[in-house]
């Protein structure tokens, strides 16, 4: 009532910090009440993460309400209205008094540690150079200035000194463009105070490991690993639970002759000053060298680069070939040249030893002879130079029915 009766949209925004007042006073509430939880079956972990949820949405509101007064600061550039400077300063001092004792009256720990843990805004980076100048000619400052201030009570009596500027320009010289360029400068310095909290609380509730504790955990992981029958430290995972609670998991090989409880209360005993919420999975190592005896070796696997493959010839039946001369027993049909079909269609290879063997029991000393050399040995006649071995591929064959003088063999 006080922000529409004055028109002045720099009291808005400071009225937008008391609004994160409120919100605040609910987070406390909210911790309060986690305190007195305990966890379920539902909620294992507890309810740490609603405070968590709490201060993100808070700062959240107060960025978008930071954002809400920067699009009505360039409208108002465009048309600056009048301010009425009445209630202008006694709301600023109402305010600031509300925003103070809200602040300092009540231990907020969320809001607390947030504001410790985040990273400085650029309003308090400012502060901090203008009170290193301060301490270094005043050094008994030293003790108030240099200490890293609150950024709520910073942002508060940074609000009302611009509010008070504000008034003072406004009465003095009629500078009503003045409440406007207040206005922004409360925003921003809203938005540059929110924004830090946000990320962190945000950090924490997408379950990412702390920056500022990755090389105490590297540190423990290392320790752990060099204990008496740890073989390996894997799948580690830890994250914040809430505001300085840490939570964690982690698998642990040990060796199959160790103890799994007194590897497990070491590896507890170590991580549990860093992490409050453990948990470990032992697994003792279950590789077992491979042998021979376990492998299946099939008795019909031969050494192929011992053996070669013979393709034998495919006859034609028996009853029409002569015993003798293997021709065609019609003496109208011409000898072929040859009286087998193509190697290999229709008969399946053979596999013989490299060294010589007597196979199906004849008696046989052979070897194989391509088909290049058979024609080689003559015009495919039978007795001209060549032993009758032309069509079997094999040579040196001894004569059980002897030879005639023309050297046809003899029936």
């Amino acid at each position: 009532m006080w922000c529409s009766s004055t028109n002045s949209i720099a009291l808005t925004a400071y009225t937008y910090l008391t609004i994160f007042d409120l919100f605040s006073l609910i987070t406390c509430l909210i911790s309060y009440w986690v305190m007195m939880k305990k966890p379920s079956p539902v909620y294992s972990f507890g309810f740490e993460r609603f405070e968590v949820l709490a201060v993100f949405a808070s700062t959240v509101l107060a960025q978008l309400g930071a954002l809400f007064i920067l699009k009505e600061s360039a409208e108002r550039f465009l048309e600056q209205p009048e301010i009425h400077t009445g209630r202008l300063l006694v709301g600023t001092f109402v305010a600031l008094f509300f925003n103070l004792f809200t602040m300092l009256s009540i231990r907020n720990k969320p809001f607390a540690y947030v504001s410790e843990a985040a990273s400085t805004s650029w309003l308090q980076e400012h502060v901090a150079d203008l009170s290193r100048s301060i301490c270094g000619i005043i050094p008994g400052l030293s003790s108030i200035f240099l200490p890293r201030m609150n950024p709520f009570v910073l942002i508060d009596i940074a609000g009302a000194l611009a509010l008070c500027i504000t008034y003072m320009l406004i009465e003095i010289n009629n500078y009503f463009a003045v409440d406007t360029a207040s206005a922004i400068a409360i925003a921003l310095m809203t938005f540059g105070t929110m924004y830090p909290m946000s990320v962190y609380s945000g950090k924490v509730l997408l379950q990412t490991t702390p920056p500022h504790v990755i090389g105490q955990l590297d540190k423990l992981l290392r320790e752990v690993s060099t204990l008496d029958g740890v073989l390996e430290v894997r799948n580690e995972h830890f994250w914040t639970l809430g505001f300085g609670t840490l939570a964690g998991s982690v698998h642990v090989r040990i060796r199959r002759d160790a103890n799994e409880q007194m590897v497990l209360a070491h590896v507890t005993n170590r991580l549990y000053t860093l992490v409050s919420t453990l948990t470990v999975q032992i697994f003792k190592d279950d590789w077992i060298r491979p042998t021979l005896s376990s492998v299946p070796i099939a008795n019909n696997i031969l050494n192929l680069s011992d053996h070669h493959i013979i393709p034998m010839p495919s006859l034609k039946a028996a009853d029409s070939l002569n015993p003798v001369t293997s021709t065609p027993a019609k003496p109208s049909s011409p000898p072929p040249e040859f009286s087998f079909n193509t190697p290999g269609k229709n008969v399946n290879p053979v596999i013989l030893l490299n060294t010589q063997t007597r196979p199906y029991g004849l008696g046989f000393n052979h070897g194989s002879v391509p088909y290049s050399s058979v024609l080689s040995q003559g015009s495919g006649v039978p007795g001209t130079g060549a032993t009758q071995g032309f069509r079997t591929g094999f040579t040196n064959v001894p004569s059980r029915y002897g030879t005639n003088a023309c050297g046809q063999p003899r029936p």
